[in-house]
C-alpha cells in the first residue's frame, strides 16, 4: 500500500480552473494479514455501506479485519449488513471464484487498476477473470446505447477495432449494443478489451452476452466490484459505470438517447479528468441526444478511431507532425502521448501531464527517456520539443 498518492487533475467546467484529487489510499496494512484477506471478501459481498464509507472506515480502523469488527459490532453499516457478515463464509466465496476462474485482489496489489484510486469511492475489492493485468494498459472506455442503431453499432466496432490495432485496451460495459459492438471489434483486431460487470464475477448480464464474456475472459479481463454470485441490479449499473470511466483515458459515447446511463459515464469521466469524446448523429434521432449534447457542451466530436488516437495523444509509427517533428518507432503508448502534447515552447511538467492525460509522476518518467532519445530537451524543468536537425539518432 501507498502513504501518498500521485495528484490526479479534475477538468472542472469551462470557467472554472481544474482542481487536484489525491488519489484515494489506504491504509499500509490494510490487508497486511491472512485474517484480512479473509475480511476482504466479507466486506465486498456487503450491501449497505457504500464503497466511499468504507473507505473511511479503512482509515478509521487500520485494516480489513478491523473494518469487520466494527460492522460486526454495530458501529457503522446496516443490519442487512450485520445479517451478510455473519453468513458469508470466506473458504466458499474462494471455492465459487476458483469454481469461475477468478482472483480477488485489494488496492495495493500488483493486479488492482491504479486508474481506479483516482476514484472519490474506489472498490475495496476487485474480482478479474482473464489474462493478468500486469501493466493495465493505455486503454479507452466506449460507451453508448444498448439499443443502437445499426450505424452505431458500425462506428463502435471500428472503434474498438482500430483502437486495438494500435495496442490499445477498449473498456466497456458488456451490455447490448455499442458495449458489445466495442468490444467484438476489439476482439476481431486480436486486441486487448475488458468488460466491467454490474452482477458478480460469474454472473453474465445479459444473459444472451454470455459467449461475449467468456470471449473477452479468454483473450482480455472481466472485473467486477462484486463476489460470485451477485445478481445483476439496476442500481448496480451507475455503480459500474465510474469504474468504465475510470478505466480510460478517455470515453467515448457514440449513442444514447435522453438518460441513458452513457451520460452517467460521461459525467464521471469529467470528475475523473478523463477526455470526453462523442460521435454526432442526426440532430432529429432520438439516439443521438446524448453525444449531440455532449459535442454541443464540452466533447470533442470524433469520426473514427483515428480521431480517438489523436485525441489521446496517439500517432501511427512513423508518422509525422512535420519535417521537423517526426515520430520514432519503439515509444510507448505514454511517451508518444507526451511527446505529442511538447511543443517547441518550453512547458512545465504538469501542464504537459494535463494535456496528455497522464499522471505527472509518469510524465516526469517519459519526459526523461524522451530526452534520452533527443526528442526532448529540458531547461529549469521545463521541457520542449526538439527538431530533427538538433539530433543525433535515434
Amino acid at each position: 500500500m501507498r502513504e501518498r498518492g500521485e495528484p490526479s487533475v479534475v477538468h472542472e467546467p469551462a470557467g472554472r480552473q481544474p482542481v487536484v484529487r489525491e488519489p484515494a489510499v489506504w491504509p499500509e496494512e490494510f490487508v497486511a494479514r491472512p485474517r484480512d484477506r479473509d475480511a476482504l471478501l466479507v466486506l465486498a459481498s456487503l450491501e449497505g455501506i457504500i464503497p466511499r464509507d468504507l473507505h473511511a472506515l479503512a482509515w478509521r480502523e487500520g485494516s480489513a479485519a478491523g473494518c469487520l469488527r466494527a460492522i460486526r459490532r454495530g458501529a457503522v453499516g446496516t443490519d442487512n449488513d450485520r445479517t451478510i457478515a455473519a453468513a458469508v463464509r470466506p473458504d466458499e466465496v474462494r471455492k465459487a471464484l476458483a469454481a469461475c476462474g477468478a482472483r480477488a485482489r485489494a488496492p495495493g496489489d500488483d493486479e488492482y487498476p491504479e486508474a481506479l484510486l483516482h476514484l472519490a469511492d474506489p472498490p475495496v475489492c476487485v474480482f478479474i477473470r482473464g489474462q493478468r493485468l500486469v501493466p493495465w494498459p493505455t486503454a479507452v472506455t466506449v460507451v453508448g446505447s444498448r439499443t443502437c442503431t445499426p450505424y452505431g453499432h458500425e462506428i463502435a466496432e471500428g472503434i474498438g477495432a482500430g483502437l486495438a490495432d494500435a495496442g490499445v485496451a477498449v473498456v466497456s460495459g458488456a451490455a447490448l449494443g455499442i458495449d458489445a459492438a466495442s468490444h467484438e471489434g476489439a476482439l476481431r483486431a486480436g486486441g486487448r478489451t475488458a468488460a466491467v460487470l454490474g452482477s458478480g464475477i460469474d454472473v453474465a448480464y445479459p444473459r444472451s452476452n454470455a459467449r461475449l464474456i467468456d470471449a473477452i475472459a479468454t483473450d482480455g479481463q472481466v472485473l467486477s466490484e462484486y463476489p460470485p454470485g451477485v445478481p445483476a441490479r439496476p442500481y448496480r449499473f451507475p455503480a459500474r459505470n465510474r469504474l468504465v470511466a475510470a478505466l480510460g483515458l478517455a470515453v467515448v459515447v457514440v449513442e444514447g438517447a435522453e438518460g441513458s446511463g452513457s451520460l452517467i459515464t460521461a459525467d464521471f469521466a469529467q470528475q475523473l479528468g478523463r477526455h470526453i469524446l462523442a460521435v454526432p448523429g442526426p440532430v432529429t434521432a432520438p439516439q443521438s441526444a446524448v453525444p449531440n449534447e455532449l459535442i454541443r457542451d464540452l466533447a470533442t466530436l470524433v469520426r473514427g478511431p483515428q480521431d480517438v488516437l489523436e485525441a489521446i495523444g496517439m500517432a501511427p509509427v512513423g508518422a509525422t507532425e512535420d519535417d521537423d517533428h517526426p515520430v520514432p518507432p519503439g515509444l510507448s503508448v505514454e511517451e508518444r502521448a507526451v511527446l505529442h502534447r511538447v511543443s517547441g515552447a518550453s512547458a512545465a511538467v504538469e501542464a504537459v501531464a494535463d494535456a496528455a492525460g497522464v499522471s505527472p509522476a509518469r510524465t516526469l518518467a517519459a519526459l526523461a527517456a524522451l530526452e534520452l532519445r533527443g526528442l526532448v530537451a529540458s531547461d529549469g524543468g521545463r521541457y520542449r520539443r526538439t527538431s530533427s536537425r538538433s539530433r543525433r539518432g535515434w
